[in-house]
C-alpha cells in the first residue's frame, strides 16, 4: 500500500501527521496520545514523477496512455469523466491470437511511474510468459486527477467523495475490459499484481471481479488490519522488534528518547536547542513535528529493512536498521540520548551525507489522498504497547480519531465498511469457500505483515512467508545480492502463476474442443 509515515496511528500506506494541542503537551510528557490522526503510511507517499535519479532507475520501456473513466461507476448521474493514466508495454506480448496473458499491476496511492520503476519482478517475468504489462494509475493520484487538477479534486469532501477503493477497482475492471476489446484480446488471461495497498486492491479485485482475472499476487497486503481482526499494537510491536533484535540497547535508547525529547522542549530555548541538535532548516515550532519525523523514519526503516542496499525510499545500506543501531550504540561515552538518536536517524535521512539541514514538513498543507482514505474507509486501528513497543504507550481512541477527521475533512470514518465490502472476519472460511488463485506474500520483518494472511487457506490461496523479508521485497527487481530464500520465493510465485495460466488454457481448449 501516499503518505507521511506513521503519525501515531490510523491508516495507510501507507504517511503521517501528529495532532496534539499545546495545552495537552505537558500532560502527555510520558505517553503518546490516546489516538492520533493518521496511521503509519504505506510507501506511496514517496512516489514522485521520475525526474531525479533517473539513471539509477531500471529503464523499462512502456507507452503512456490515458483512458476516460466515469467519476462515479455506481450511479447514473451526469457527472464529468476524468483521464486515467496507464502505462502499457506490448514489447514481449505474443498477441491476442495466441492468448497472450496480461500482467496488470493495481496502482497504489501515488504516481504510477514510481511503482512501475520499483516493480521489477513483473517486468522481468513478462518475457517468459509472453505477457503484456499494464500499470494503471489510481484515481486522485499522480496525473489521474478528476475535476481537471489536484486543487479542484482535493477541494472538499464533496469532490473527494469519489476517492474510494471500490471506485478504483471499478476503474481497473473497466479499463481492462475496454483494453482487451480494443486489442481483440477478450480471451487473454489476466494476472493481477500489487504491493502494499496495491496488494490489497489486487486481492480484493480477484474476489470482487473473479471473471476479470485468473489470479492475483498480493504482496505485503494487510487486508486484516481493520476493526479488531488483529491486535491494534501489532504494527508498532513489529517495528520495535526489528530494532530490538539488532540491539537491546538501541531499542532502549529509542524508547527513552521520547521522554527526553519532551523534557528538552520544555526548557528555556528548548525548541531552539532541538533545532540545533537535529540540524533542522527552520526553527522547530512544535515538538510533535520532530516526534513525527522520527516516528516516520523508524517505521519506514522497518518496511525497507532489505538485506541489500537500495534507494527505494532513500539511499540506504543493506540491513539499514542494523546500521542505525550501530550508529546509536557506537557514539562516544558522554553522548546525549538525543545526539545518539540524531546519529541513528541520519542513516535514513542522510546516508549519503549530502544533506546540510532537514525539512520536517514534506506536505505543508497536511492534506493528501491517503489521509482522506484513512478518514473514510481505510480505518486501521493502531496502538502502542507498554513493554514490547519502543514508542510511547498509547491506546487507539476512535472518538478522538473521528473528531480529527471531522476537523480535517468534515467526514466521519466508517470503520466497518471495508470488512462489509471485502470481508476480513473469519477470512479463512470465506476465502476457502468463495476464493481461489491468490498468493499472499509477506516478510515477517515488514510491520504490515501482521495484518496480512500468513497461513495457507486452501490449495489455491497460498501464503508465502519469509522470516527475513521486508515490504514487498519479492516485487522488486532481481539483484546479484538476492538471498537464496528470496530466489526460492519468486520461483514459487512463478510456478503458481504458470499453473493459473495453464489451467486457464486447458479450460479454453476444452471449450473449443466441445
Amino acid at each position: 500500500m501516499a503518505i507521511k509515515a506513521n503519525l501515531f496511528v490510523l491508516a495507510l500506506s501507507l504517511l503521517i501527521i501528529g495532532i496534539f494541542s499545546s495545552s495537552a503537551s505537558i500532560a502527555l510528557q510520558t505517553s503518546r496520545p490516546t489516538s492520533s490522526k493518521w496511521t503509519p503510511r504505506f510507501l506511496g507517499g514517496h512516489s514522485k514523477p521520475l525526474i531525479q535519479n533517473r539513471q539509477q532507475q531500471p529503464q523499462y520501456q512502456y507507452e503512456t496512455r490515458y483512458f476516460s473513466q466515469p467519476l462515479d461507476h455506481f450511479s447514473f448521474s451526469d457527472l464529468p469523466s476524468f483521464p486515467q493514466r496507464y502505462l502499457i508495454s506490448t514489447e514481449h506480448w505474443v498477441g491476442a491470437q495466441r492468448l497472450g496473458p496480461i500482467f496488470f499491476y493495481c496502482g497504489n496511492e501515488g504516481d504510477i511511474e514510481w511503482f512501475a520503476a520499483n516493480t521489477g519482478f513483473v517486468w522481468e517475468i513478462a518475457p517468459r510468459f509472453g505477457a503484456m504489462v499494464v500499470f494503471p494509475e489510481h484515481r486522485y493520484y499522480g496525473k489521474s486527477m478528476p475535476y481537471g487538477s489536484r486543487d479542484e479534486a482535493y477541494k472538499n469532501a464533496t469532490t473527494l467523495s469519489y476517492l474510494t477503493a471500490e471506485q478504483a477497482l471499478a476503474d481497473f475492471a473497466v479499463l481492462l475490459r475496454e483494453l482487451k476489446r480494443d486489442l481483440s484480446a477478450e480471451v487473454s488471461p489476466v494476472v493481477l499484481f500489487g504491493g502494499s495497498y496495491g496488494g490489497m486492491l489486487a486481492a480484493w479485485m480477484r474476489l470482487k471481479y473473479p471473471h476479470v482475472a485468473v489470479g492475483a499476487l498480493a504482496s505485503s497486503a494487510p487486508i486484516l488490519q481493520f476493526e479488531d481482526i488483529v491486535p491494534p499494537e501489532t504494527f508498532y510491536d513489529i517495528v520495535s522488534g526489528a530494532f530490538k533484535r539488532e540491539s537491546t540497547s538501541c531499542f532502549n535508547t529509542i524508547k527513552e528518547s521520547w521522554d527526553v525529547l519532551i523534557s528538552e522542549s520544555l526548557k528555556n530555548d528548548g525548541l531552539l536547542q532541538l533545532t540545533k541538535t537535529f540540524h533542522l532548516c527552520r526553527t522547530l515550532k512544535r515538538t510533535e513535528d520532530l516526534r513525527d519525523w522520527l516516528d516516520s523514519a523508524y517505521s519506514y526503516l522497518a518496511m525497507v529493512n532489505y538485506p541489500y542496499s537500495s534507494d527505494f525510499l532513500m539511499p540506504l545500506p543493506g540491513h539499514p536498521i542494523r546500521e542505525v543501531c550501530r550508529k546509536i550504540d557506537g557514539c562516544p561515552h558522554g553522548t546525549s540520548i538525543l545526539e545518539r538518536i540524531f546519529e541513528g536517524v541520519s542513516v535514513y535521512y542522510n546516508y549519503t551525507g549530502g544533506v546540510d539541514c532537514f525539512q520536517l514538513d514534506d506536505d505543508p498543507h497536511g492534506m493528501d489522498g491517503w489521509n482522506w482514505q484513512a478518514c473514510t474507509e481505510m480505518v486501521m486501528p493502531m496502538s502502542s504497547s507498554r513493554d514490547a513497543s519502543m514508542y510511547p504507550t498509547y491506546d487507539y481512541n476512535h472518538s478522538s480519531f473521528q473528531e480529527e477527521c471531522w476537523k480535517e475533512f468534515k467526514v466521519k470514518p466508517r470503520p466497518r465498511w471495508i470488512t462489509t465490502e471485502f470481508g476480513g472476519h473469519d477470512v479463512k472460511t470465506a476465502l476457502k469457500k468463495f476464493g481461489s488463485n491468490i498468493i499472499f506474500s509477506n516478510g515477517l520483518l515488514d510491520p504490515w505483515s501482521g495484518g496480512s494472511v500468513l497461513q495457507n487457506v486452501s490449495e489455491t490461496i497460498v501464503a508465502l512467508v519469509t522470516e527475513e523479508g521486508a515490504h514487498h521485497i519479492d516485487l522488486r527487481a532481481s539483484s546479484s545480492e538476492d538471498p537464496d530464500w528470496l530466489l526460492e520465493q519468486r520461483a514459487t510465485e512463478i510456478k503458481l502463476i504458470k499453473g493459473w495460466i495453464s489451467d486457464y488454457y486447458e479450460e479454453k481448449k476444452a471449450i473449443i474442443d466441445m
